[in-house]
């Protein structure tokens, strides 16, 4: 494979060592981040000492992980390293002997959404009105309220 950024890392990190500001990005709830942090992998991709993207990897049911954020700074949007870290993330589930790995995200996540399903997940379920309920403020992303919450599952195959 290619390294279309040699000046980018991929590491593990603790849950100590948590971008907090990039794991907000993607859940604005802190009290959601820390109820599945403690049990989560943590992966970056790091450029010196500053990470640039996180994804956090998080063990549900037998044989089954959950991708519980993914966030890339700003800057570095657009570049193809959520993309990095979800391949990456679904290669360490494989090897890991897992059978499925499950994400969800918002219904005004276009870019996302897109994503997700070109790496092969695909949509098994809506929540609608997740994120009314349990956000205490309205979310828009792309000019759309982000109402409903969209589950999307990648079967790994044996």
């Amino acid at each position: 494979m290619v390294n279309f950024f040699p000046d980018l890392s991929l590491v593990e990190l603790s849950p100590a060592q948590a971008p907090w500001s990039l794991l907000l990005k993607a859940d604005p709830s802190r009290e959601q981040i820390e109820s599945y942090l403690p049990d989560s992998r943590l992966l970056a991709l790091n450029e010196a000492d500053s990470v640039r993207g996180v994804l956090t990897l998080t063990p549900r049911e037998p044989g089954v992980a959950e991708i519980t954020s993914l966030a890339v700074e700003d800057e570095w949007q657009e570049r193809g390293l959520g993309r990095r870290l979800l391949l990456a993330a679904i290669e360490q589930a494989r090897e890991a002997g897992l059978q499925r790995l499950t994400i969800a995200t918002g219904n005004s996540s276009l870019a996302q959404l897109g994503l997700y399903q070109r790496l092969g997940f695909r949509i098994v379920g809506i929540e609608t009105d997740h994120f009314v309920r349990h956000y205490p403020e309205p979310i828009y992303e792309n000019g759309i309220q982000c109402r409903d919450q969209i589950r999307l599952a990648l079967d790994l195959g044996a």
